[in-house]
């Protein structure tokens, strides 16, 4: 019976022996298969991660140049308003410098145009002064005519009537 103490258990772990080699090696295995399956996984991972790596390169290079050309045409666009801007800007200028000059010129014209009308009233008056001062030497020429030919009238009956004086003093000396 003492042998049957030893017997079965190393029996027993015979028996556990083999199973346990069969398992280990199974164990061993699949724990082989499951590395190298870690491993392409790793590897695949890898390339599909350089592979991911490389296309995000590829669309940052596309978005990059993608908003340097948005960048440039929005800074194009912009320089087209600046200048648009300072266009109108410059223009409006210009108006208000035209409007402020024709508003002096019509001014200054209009001051002209008053003093114009002021001498021209001037003159107008003039003229009349010197139409009724000729009317009123014509009247007085004629008069002076008319009175001129009265004294020549008048010195030639004043001659004559001292000529007839001058005769009649003469005839009375010689009659008397």
């Amino acid at each position: 019976m003492n042998k049957v103490y030893i017997l079965i258990p190393v029996i027993g772990l015979a028996i556990f022996s083999v199973f346990y080699m069969n398992f280990t090696k199974v164990y061993q295995a699949k724990l082989e298969q499951a590395k190298v399956k870690i491993e392409a996984d790793r590897k695949e991972k890898a390339k599909r991660d350089i592979a991911a790596r490389e296309e995000a390169i590829k669309a940052a290079i596309q978005a990059q140049e993608k908003r340097k050309l948005e960048r440039e045409e929005k800074e194009r666009v912009e320089e087209a308003k600046k200048k648009a801007r300072q266009d109108a800007e410059d223009k409006r200028q210009r108006a208000f410098d035209d409007r402020k000059r024709t508003r002096e010129q019509v001014d200054r014209l209009r001051k002209e145009v008053e003093a114009v009308k002021a001498e021209l009233a001037k003159l107008d008056e003039q003229r009349k002064s010197n139409l009724e001062e000729q009317k009123f030497l014509r009247d007085f020429v004629k008069q002076a005519e008319a009175n001129v030919k009265y004294y020549y009238d008048l010195i030639d009956k004043l001659a004559a009537a001292e000529a007839a004086k001058a005769a009649a003093e003469a005839a009375a000396k010689k009659s008397s």
